[in-house]
C-alpha cells in the first residue's frame, strides 16, 4: 500500500507540477441555495484572474457543467473501469475552466480495488495542464452522509441562502459532520443576501450558536447579493462576469475569489509538502474506512 501511495503521489506531482494546489469544497445543507451556479461563477472568476481551475462535479442534476450549457455524457467512474478515457469525460467549459463529472465515481471510491485505483491514477497523470485551484461541488446525496471530498479538502465552504430553512439545514449539516467525522472548521458563504448587513447577521448568528455548543469554528467567506443580472446570466448559461461585469453579484464573486486565493494552504502553514498527496491519501482513507453510522445517529 505504501508503494502504491508513493507512486500515486509522484503521479499527482507530475500532474499538477506544484504542491500548493488549493482544494476547496462547496457544500450545502439543502437544495435550492444556488450552490452550483455559485461554484460555476467562482470558477469563471478565478480563471479570469489567471488561474487554471478544475471542478469536481458531484451533481447529476443542475450541475456545474449545465451552468455553462455543457452536457456531461460520461462520468469519472467509466475511466476507473477503463470504459472511457479521461479525455472523453473531462469537459472544457470555458477558458481556464475544466469540469470533471464525478457523481458516480465519488460514491464508489470506498469500493475501488487496486486495479481501479491504478486506472484512476494513470488517467489523472495523463492530464496535460496543471490546476491552480480545485473546486468541488459536493452532492447532498452520498452514502457516507457527506462527501469525502469535503472532508479531505483544505477548506469546506457551507453555502447558505437568506432563508430560515436554509440556515436550519446548514446548522444541521455542520452538527452532523462535526459529531460524526470530527470536522471542526468551516467557512460560511451567504448567497442571495438582500443586504450585506443581513448576510453578516446570518453568519454571526450561526457562528455564535456553533461556538456556544462547541461544534465548530466558523469563518466568514463573504456573501453574494440577490441579483437579477446573475439570474439572467444563469438562464443564458453564462457567467455573470462575462455578461454583466459590473453587476453586484459579479463584484461579489471577484472579491470572494481574490480572498479564496489568500486562504492558507496546510503546506504553507506548517512548511511541509501537504498538498494533493495528502489530499488523495486522506480521500481514499476516508472513503474506505469511515463507518457512516455515526453521522446518521
Amino acid at each position: 500500500m505504501a508503494e502504491f501511495q508513493g507512486d500515486q503521489a509522484a503521479g499527482l506531482r507530475r500532474l499538477f507540477g506544484r504542491e500548493q494546489t488549493r482544494i476547496v469544497t462547496f457544500a450545502a445543507g439543502s437544495v435550492g441555495v444556488g450552490k452550483s451556479i455559485l461554484v460555476a461563477n467562482l470558477a469563471a472568476t478565478l480563471a479570469r484572474q489567471g488561474k487554471e481551475v478544475l471542478v469536481f462535479d458531484e451533481s447529476t442534476r443542475n450541475s456545474v457543467a449545465s451552468c455553462y450549457g455543457a452536457l456531461a455524457r460520461h462520468d469519472l467512474l467509466q475511466v476507473i473501469n477503463r470504459e472511457k478515457s479521461l479525455a472523453d469525460v473531462l469537459l472544457t467549459v470555458a477558458p481556464g475552466v475544466r469540469v470533471l463529472p464525478a457523481a458516480k465515481a465519488v460514491k464508489k471510491l470506498g469500493l475501488l480495488n487496486a486495479q481501479q485505483q491504478d486506472a484512476l491514477l494513470q488517467a489523472i497523470t495523463g492530464m496535460e495542464h496543471p490546476a491552480d485551484v480545485i473546486l468541488v461541488d459536493a452532492s447532498l446525496d452520498h452514502p457516507l452522509g457527506f462527501s469525502p471530498l469535503g472532508l479531505a479538502a483544505h477548506e469546506t465552504v457551507i453555502v447558505i441562502s437568506a432563508s430560515s430553512a436554509s440556515i436550519t439545514d446548514a446548522y444541521a449539516l455542520i452538527k452532523k459532520v462535526s459529531l460524526g467525522y470530527a470536522r471542526r472548521d468551516f467557512r460560511i458563504l451567504v448567497n442571495r443576501a438582500r443586504t450585506a448587513d443581513e448576510a453578516d447577521a446570518i453568519y454571526r448568528n450561526i457562528a455564535e450558536l456553533t461556538h456556544r455548543r462547541q461544534l465548530a469554528r466558523l469563518k466568514y467567506a463573504g456573501s453574494v447579493p440577490l441579483d437579477e443580472q446573475l439570474r439572467h446570466a444563469a438562464r443564458l448559461c453564462q457567467p455573470v462576469l462575462g455578461l454583466f461585469p459590473e453587476a453586484p453579484a459579479a463584484k461579489a464573486c471577484r472579491a470572494i475569489a481574490s480572498e479564496l486565493l489568500d486562504w492558507p494552504v496546510p503546506g504553507e502553514v506548517n512548511g511541509e509538502g501537504a498538498g494533493l498527496e495528502q489530499f488523495v491519501q486522506q480521500l481514499l482513507h476516508l472513503s474506505q474506512h469511515i463507518d457512516p453510522i455515526a453521522i446518521y445517529a
